[in-house]
């Protein structure tokens, strides 16, 4: 019988961890066919000697960091204001609206303001501004934060997310010489844009969950006020990982298993705070991998590219 989703698997190792090493594999083995198709003259689907280029693996990798941090941005935020504070979807995408505005604003200011500014001062200054936000977010979030946190650090995620968009495009498309590989930079470009978003997403939601599971288990635990008969439930079966949960929802479960109104209340207070604890984590991640891509921005051309002749 196959092993359930998440549960151990063979050696003990989740299922998970065989399908990333078995993709791993397959890459590597695409590969070194392509490479092998390249050396004897034939045609690949992608040539390997494209990544020889500095400037294409610097723009990909900054592609790929990009749609990390914004997808995750994107997985964490709309939790807070949907589920914690309980808002609508029409009043959630309302208070996410001030990063389209400035997104939009620096990916088509900053070309026509500067177009000779340097790329990677661009994109490292983009970088920061992404990095600063989720600080700011960081330190305002708390279990009595309101939507209005939100407001200022998408403000500045949207201006660093601008930036980058506003040159890594040019970037890549210049890096390869010959303008017939273009087909194959847009989709490199994608692959990097859409691996960024899906790792950014699992990565945030793991994280937030695990973090949500480990802080509310040991409020529930450290809790006098919660009878040891509910702790013992409690570990049973929220051990395999704790919802993310409004309080609404949490109540109204509470209250169908016939838990005491104190037992609800002390439930309540220890959900909002592993709620916050879950946020936070994957929170610093993402500030983490934004000042990491500050290295990779290295690649990154430090003059503007010239468009290859056709």
């Amino acid at each position: 019988m196959l092993p359930k989703p998440g549960g151990p698997s063979l050696l003990g190792v989740s299922p998970m961890v065989w399908l990333v090493l078995g993709g791993l594999l397959v890459v590597w083995l695409f590969l070194e066919w392509e490479a092998r198709l390249e050396a004897g003259g034939r045609e690949p689907l992608v040539p390997p000697s494209i990544f020889g280029s500095r400037q294409m693996t610097g723009g990909l990798v900054m592609f790929f960091t990009e749609y990390l941090v914004q997808a995750g941005l994107f997985f964490t935020i709309p939790l807070f204001l949907s589920v914690a504070l309980g808002l609508s979807a029409l009043e959630t995408g309302v208070r996410i609206l001030p990063l389209s505005i400035t997104l939009l604003a620096a990916a088509i200011g900053i070309p026509r303001l500067f177009p000779d500014a340097s790329p990677r001062r661009v994109v490292r200054l983009g970088l920061l501004a992404m990095f600063a936000g989720i600080v700011v977010l960081l330190a305002a979030l708390d279990a009595d934060a309101d939507a209005r946190i939100v407001t200022v650090p998408l403000l500045l995620a949207g201006l660093g997310i601008g930036a980058l968009a506003s040159q890594l495009g040019a970037v890549t498309v210049s890096a390869v010489p010959d303008n017939t590989l273009s087909p194959e930079v847009g989709g490199l470009q994608n692959t990097a844009t859409n691996l960024g978003a899906a790792v950014g997403t699992a990565l945030a939601g793991s994280l937030l969950i695990a973090t949500l599971t480990a802080a509310f288990l040991q409020g529930v635990q450290e809790n006098p006020a919660i009878p040891e008969q509910v702790k013992s439930q409690a570990s049973i079966q929220l051990a395999s990982g704790v919802p993310f949960l409004s309080d609404a929802d949490l109540e109204a479960a509470l209250q169908n298993a016939g838990v005491s109104t104190q037992v609800t209340t002390t439930a309540l207070e220890v959900n909002r705070d592993a709620r916050v604890a879950g946020l936070r984590s994957a929170l610093a991640v993402l500030a983490l991998i934004a000042l990491v891509g500050l290295f990779s921005a290295r690649r990154v051309p430090s003059r503007q590219p010239q468009s290859s002749p056709g």
